[in-house]
């Protein structure tokens, strides 16, 4: 099985999610398109949202570039940790905005490891 592709759809799935939940939040709190302020419920879900489009630039690649020099199941099981961090980070921010750092860091880790993996694959490469 392609565990690394997983990852990535369920990242995909996830971030969609989000939006999803933007989209409640706009109607709900009567928040008209195209604003991206108003009432503090829905701006906190745009940011779960905007803040996972941001890591998710990151994750993406670098889970493919990883998976290139590493086991796939090693790389995916990084991926599914970043997963568990945006839960984390959804949730609390949603509910109190200051409680929102483990979900963060629990999110970024995997980002950080993937990216010094993939550094050191590329180095470890082009020294032989």
């Amino acid at each position: 099985m392609h565990y690394v592709d997983l990852v990535a759809l369920l990242a995909i799935a996830q971030f969609i999610f989000f939006g999803v939940q933007v989209a409640q939040a706009r109607g709900r709190y009567g928040v008209k398109a195209p604003a991206v302020v108003g009432h503090e419920l829905f701006e906190r879900a745009y940011r779960v949202q905007m803040n996972t489009l941001e890591l998710l630039v990151a994750l993406l690649p670098l889970l493919y570039i990883a998976a290139r020099y590493w086991p796939d199941a090693y790389v995916a099981v990084v991926g599914a940790v970043y997963l568990v961090g945006r839960l984390l980070y959804w949730r609390s921010y949603t509910r109190a905005p200051a409680s929102r750092t483990l979900g963060f860091v629990i999110s970024m880790t995997p980002i950080m490891v993937l990216l010094l993996a993939s550094l050191g694959a590329l180095l470890r490469a082009g020294l032989q």
